[in-house]
């Protein structure tokens, strides 16, 4: 698979600041490619760095194997952040011809009409970008970044603000992008469960260091904690709690109102053995599943680790 976006041992100070510390990870054509981190982390220095808005103090970068400071290398990337980059007071059609003038994008209506159909703003297309809610900004936002038609689109916290249905709308133009149209995507985001439904692959950056990188299910094969659950339809006691935590061979690690949660994998108890142990004591099988380990388990044990250190 070819890099499109290729990052090695970047550093970057802000003032008194090591924001970045020999940062290291590469997009693949294809990916949509979701970068985690808290505030502060790194992650919009990073982009601004790709984006040649900023400087690396050390490091190299290249976009689709070429330099990321040549305008050819430029053209091929497609960016979104805050702000928007829209004027109040133009349509979508005026504000989506502005970016198009700066391109030099041929056929420049054509394209104008059809990345408005691609986020759902053909019917809104006249409409002053100052009367859009913020959802709406975010699609007209996104279409700005691919009215060059980019190979690479790049963006910064994508749905922020962005009420739950139109982050829904946001996801499915994001997979479209990548599926249909055949573009690479870079998103940095806070939002896990968003990351977790459209992202392939990811990376999470904290204080300034890579902390976790990687295919998002080989992740979760590595580092998260898949389990065998339980639900149950009687009540559950503080005895068989008790009783649980002694069977050391059953993997038992927590429990909810209504189900069970037993260590899956290697090593661990097979799910008979957890059935005929709670049919004796009693308890009312509802029915048993397996439940993978989430991004947001995952990312909660990475930046507990870090505090210890």
């Amino acid at each position: 698979m070819n890099t499109a976006i290729h990052i090695q041992n970047v550093s970057k100070k802000l003032g008194k600041r090591q924001v970045l510390k020999n940062v290291t990870l590469d997009v693949q054509t294809g990916d949509i490619f979701g970068y985690l981190g808290p505030n502060g982390a790194g992650k919009t220095t990073t982009i601004r760095i790709i984006l040649g808005l900023l400087e690396a103090d050390s490091g190299n970068i290249n976009v689709l194997g070429q330099d990321i400071r040549l305008a050819s290398t430029r053209m091929k990337i497609g960016f979104a952040l805050d702000p928007d980059g829209l004027y109040n007071t133009m349509t979508a059609v005026e504000n989506l011809q502005y970016y198009a003038e700066i391109y030099d994008v041929p056929d420049s209506a054509a394209r104008i009409s059809k990345v408005l159909e691609m986020v759902g703003l053909s019917d809104r297309a006249d409409d002053r970008a100052g009367t859009y809610s913020k959802g709406m900004r975010q699609r007209l936002s996104l279409a700005r970044a691919m009215v060059h038609n980019p190979e690479v689109l790049i963006l910064d916290e994508p749905t922020a603000g962005v009420d739950p249905t139109g982050q829904i709308e946001i996801r499915k133009i994001l997979l479209d992008i990548a599926r249909v149209e055949k573009k690479t995507v870079l998103l940095s985001s806070h939002n896990l469960d968003e990351v977790q439904r459209i992202c392939n692959r990811i990376a999470l950056i904290d204080r300034g260091e890579i902390k976790m990188y990687g295919e998002l299910k080989d992740l979760r094969q590595k580092m998260g904690r898949s389990s065998i659950v339980v639900e149950v339809s009687s009540d559950i006691s503080e005895s068989l709690i008790d009783n649980l935590k002694q069977q050391n061979r059953l993997g038992f690690f927590d429990y909810s109102s209504n189900n069970f949660f037993f260590e899956s994998g290697e090593g661990a108890a097979e799910v008979s053995d957890i059935i005929n142990y709670l049919a004796g004591q009693g308890v009312k099988i509802e029915k048993v599943g397996r439940r993978e380990a989430s991004l947001e388990e995952m990312y909660s044990t990475i930046l507990k680790e870090a505090e210890t250190v």
